[in-house]
């Protein structure tokens, strides 16, 4: 990372840069002082103590220098919607989780990106800033280095990362926008399944939706989960009696979508490096816009 001193920061220190500008951890700092290359200001290697002057360049060793997960890299499609320095910004199909657990150790996102990187030449360490289930499709966040991961994760504990989904439901849910704000437990007999439950008895959880169109049965909406809990829209969209469309845990299969119809189409977020606003939006795939043209006709694409 390399930071051009400006007439704002000239006369700081390089403490005061790292620390209250940048927001460095106590540990970061630690681990750039002990590397020979971790903090150069013009070339040289300098203490955090050393006051800057205009013009100079600070050079910052937070990149990854290689490796450190243990993921296997796979030949996977990978459909990246952006990258930079700092993230990569993913659009996952559906049928794909994002990162190994028992039986999919070798077809994740991750594993797709540590392929990417591999040939890229590009050291990998997988910092997810989101997660979607196995069977929801839609943009996946990942920071690509340690300063970026802390400062998405802070935006994010903040409420600065804006989630939206569409998602096709059973039902035709009234009124044309709400909010449902109803805390989310696991079920007791289950490690998978959640519950709404009574305050104080689970995580707060809060989702706003607006509606889209309603037609034969269904609803369109688009929904944005304030709160991040574990199945949070499938949970609370089936509590309102209308679950999502194909969502055999917590509604019914359907014939015409082999998973839950919910797809994470847009992700607005700070930049971490400088904190201009980042919108994205990721296309549906075709088994969701098949199912929505379905119900309400080609022209609601």
């Amino acid at each position: 990372m390399e930071l051009y001193i400006d007439a704002d920061r000239a006369g700081k220190t390089v403490f005061d840069i790292l620390r209250r500008e940048l927001g460095l951890s106590t540990r970061m700092m630690a681990r750039l002082k002990q590397d020979e290359a971790g903090i150069l200001l013009d070339g040289e290697r300098v203490t955090v103590r050393q006051t800057v002057t205009e013009g100079q360049c600070l050079r910052l060793a937070i990149d990854d220098r290689e490796s450190a997960d243990n993921i296997v890299p796979s030949n996977l499609p990978l459909d990246i919607l952006c990258a930079d320095a700092d993230f990569f910004a993913l659009n996952k199909p559906p049928d794909m989780p994002t990162h190994p657990s028992h039986g999919h150790y070798t077809d994740t996102l991750a594993n797709a990106l540590a392929y990417h990187c591999a040939v890229s030449g590009i050291p990998f360490v997988f910092r997810p800033v989101n997660r979607l289930d196995r069977n929801t499709s839609g943009i996946v966040l990942i920071a690509r280095n340690q300063l970026a991961a802390a400062r998405l994760s802070a935006a994010m504990q903040a409420g600065q990362i804006e989630k939206r989904y569409l998602a096709l439901l059973d039902g035709e849910l009234m009124p044309d926008s709400g909010e449902i704000s109803a805390p989310i437990r696991r079920r007791a007999e289950s490690i998978i399944t959640r519950e709404v439950c009574g305050a104080g008895d689970g995580d707060a959880a809060l989702t706003r939706w607006r509606v889209l169109a309603r037609a034969d049965g269904h609803t369109l909406v688009e929904a944005c989960p304030i709160t991040g809990r574990t199945h949070q829209l499938r949970v609370h969209f089936a509590h309102l009696g209308c679950p999502i469309h194909g969502d055999d845990l917590y509604g019914q299969a359907a014939r015409d979508m082999p998973r839950q119809a919910l797809h994470a189409h847009s992700l607005a977020f700070p930049h971490p490096t400088d904190s201009r606003h980042i919108q994205l939006i990721a296309p549906p795939p075709d088994d969701f816009c098949a199912a929505v043209c379905r119900y309400f006709g080609k022209e609601i694409l």
